[in-house]
């Protein structure tokens, strides 16, 4: 099985399966000389862990992180740094329930990958989706919180969920702070009780519900990514689309651009004190490719989890029609847990962004000219 790794210079693989005994990931491109713990990566990976509340899967898992590579204890600067070469980090299954998947060795649910990796494969691990499982995420949550040591505290990358089901917020009580209060890292108070009312309905149904995530970065500079085919929007939607579930992201306005006009579009400038200033963000903090200096905003759609209780219509792998209902420990909407995940991919693409920025341009930050000119900042 290919492709499980992404990223050019900041590079990813994640490795293991949702039943097997330990996933993780190992993080090559990393500079050297950054203090990094095991406890900085676990604050993240507790934010997306299981079993923390009832619309969450109850799997009972600590997803306690080990640095096993590519951090040395340096007497000279009295604490763990990163030493450039590539870092391991592993996480241990240890509440797998291998005997609910039993019945779904020979057939196939509906709206899983299980028939997509059987064609393509001639096997897969079907206890908990295996490779396919969401349980990988964790490891992409680990990578990130490396990858947000490579940005620096200059960069802030925070997530909202402001959908579940047919239910969105109101963007006149947003509050990021809110997103700390309540079990679905919502930035509106306000929507949180019509958000339960709506999960314990679909919840004791059996069934599931969509959402979506909304994601930003502030602080990165302009000039990030490349045009035409390494442009930061294409490969922060890729990432995006790269989380289980994922059917759709948007970038900035996204599709609501193709209802306005030309000048309702466009992002308008003046120049501020410390430099250019936009009246609007429509963009979503990319053009060309490129950033603007701009909050970098997207949104990321997740379909309804296909783990539900009612049956469904499918084959088995003999060819044989059958009816299925998924047993086991799942989500009734994906999108709760996704947050940290959606903040860890892009902390992963603007890592690498960055580092292929420097490397191309010689520093970190923008060159404009405006009269005189700007000198270009030194490589830190």
């Amino acid at each position: 099985m290919s492709h499980n790794t992404f990223g050019q210079l900041f590079r990813v693989t994640t490795w293991g399966e949702s039943h097997g005994p330990a996933l993780g990931c190992v993080v090559d491109g990393c500079p050297p000389g950054l203090t990094l713990t095991e406890a900085e990566i676990q604050a993240f990976l507790d934010k997306r862990r299981p079993g923390q509340g009832r619309f969450v899967t109850q799997r009972q898992e600590p997803d306690q992180v080990r640095i096993l590579s590519g951090v040395f204890e340096d007497e000279r600067t009295g604490g763990p740094v990163t030493t450039g070469t590539p870092i391991s980090l592993m996480i241990e299954n240890v509440d797998q329930r291998s005997r609910d998947y039993s019945e779904i060795a020979h057939a196939f649910r509906p709206g899983h990958a299980d028939f997509a990796y059987q064609s393509k494969y001639g096997v897969r691990d079907y206890r908990g989706g295996g490779r396919a499982s969401a349980r990988e995420t964790a490891a992409r949550v680990a990578a990130g919180a490396v990858a947000r040591k490579v940005l620096g505290p200059g960069v802030i990358i925070r997530a909202a969920l402001v959908q579940i089901g047919p239910i969105a917020v109101e963007r006149s009580r947003w509050d990021w702070d809110e997103t700390l209060n309540n079990p679905f890292w919502s930035p509106d108070a306000g929507v949180v009780e019509a958000w339960e009312a709506h999960l314990e309905a679909v919840r004791k149904a059996g069934s599931s519900t969509g959402a979506v995530v909304e994601v930003e970065a502030v602080g990165a500079p302009a000039g990030w990514g490349a045009p035409i085919y390494g442009k930061l929007d294409a490969e922060i939607a890729a990432a995006l689309m790269s989380i289980n579930a994922a059917k759709g992201v948007e970038i900035g306005e996204g599709f609501a651009a193709a209802a306005l006009t030309g000048e309702e579009n466009a992002d308008e400038m003046r120049m501020g004190n410390d430099g250019p200033l936009f009246l609007t963000n429509r963009a979503g903090g990319v053009l060309g490719g490129i950033s603007t200096g701009q909050p970098i905003v997207a949104r990321v759609a997740f379909k309804p989890t296909s783990s539900i209780l009612t049956p469904r219509r499918s084959i088995d792998d003999a060819g044989a029609e059958v009816e299925l209902r998924t047993k086991g420990r799942h989500d009734p909407c994906v999108g709760i847990r996704a947050a940290p995940v959606a903040e860890a991919m892009m902390a992963c693409v603007l890592a690498d962004a960055m580092l292929r920025h420097r490397a191309q341009t010689g520093h970190a930050g923008p060159v404009w000219t405006v009269g005189a000119g700007v000198e270009p900042p030194t490589i830190p």
